[in-house]
């Protein structure tokens, strides 16, 4: 589906976004991943989507919080490939603390990498997009994007900021075949959220499991956390040639938190 295409995934080491990384892979775009972690797990997951899909696969650590570091990694993966058709937003952070309590250099991180980033990422891949005629822009923000949420001020302003980035730009590009949307998650099994019911089993005395279910239904009615399959393949999707019309969406996956 994406063959001779080239997908640049931020934050795409771990979690999400690798998932998203090997789900656009399999569509034989060639990759470029971005992220920090342990060089040698980086290289051997590098490796891995090279070898398992047969396509080109280029890591770019850059840092995002840096606006010309975001810049600069747009030019590495056109440089290196030659042009980018496809950019997955997906880095992000947050911090937890009554706003009157945070930080104000950790709200100024937050807003710097969930909505700085693809700002400064987005205006430096969307001209050769339009030159080339064809483009994906996929954000990932969050069902904090379409909600509010007690203690994470930054991150629930930066995740309604993004989606509104995407609206801004959907209509820009509406009459032109690229597309910009967000794809919006709940609760998503990564570390964090095993680190979130790894916490409650410790603290109630309870099993693993349980603590897994109770976080996983305090917010959603399936009472199941989203796999980052699950949220990559709704990425993919509105990079498939289906989606053509898609604009401006921002596309919960949830278990239900919204429905209620």
């Amino acid at each position: 589906m994406l063959e001779g295409k080239v997908a640049l995934v931020t934050g795409s080491t771990d979690g999400i976004g690798f998932a998203v990384a090997r789900v656009l892979a399999r569509e034989k775009a060639d990759i470029v991943m971005n992220g920090f972690g342990d060089p040698a797990v980086v290289q051997a997951r590098r490796e891995e989507i090279e070898r398992e899909f047969g396509v080109r696969v280029l890591h770019v650590p850059a840092n995002l919080t840096i606006p010309a570091e975001a810049v600069q990694l747009v030019h590495a993966a056109q440089e290196a490939f030659g042009h980018v058709d496809i950019l997955v937003n997906n880095a992000g952070t947050q911090h937890k603390s009554p706003v009157e309590e945070q930080p104000p250099e950790r709200w100024d991180e937050v807003l710097a990498l969930n909505l700085s980033a693809p700002f400064h990422t987005i205006r430096t891949a969307l001209p050769a997009m339009r030159t080339r005629g064809w483009g994906r822009i996929v954000n990932v923000a969050s069902i904090y994007g379409l909600t509010g949420g007690y203690n994470r001020s930054s991150y629930v302003a930066s995740k309604h900021g993004l989606v509104g980035l995407t609206k801004a730009v959907a209509l820009e590009t509406a009459n032109s075949a690229v597309t910009c949307n967000a794809v919006c998650p709940g609760d998503v099994s990564t570390r964090i959220f095993y680190k979130t019911a790894k916490d409650l089993a410790l603290r109630e005395n309870i099993s693993r499991e349980e603590a897994i279910t109770r976080v996983a239904a305090s917010n959603m009615p399936s009472g199941r956390a989203i796999s980052p399959e699950q949220v990559a393949e709704l990425v993919g999707y509105l990079c498939s040639p289906a989606a053509a019309e898609i604009r401006g969406a921002a596309m919960s996956i949830d278990g239900g938190w919204l429905a209620r």
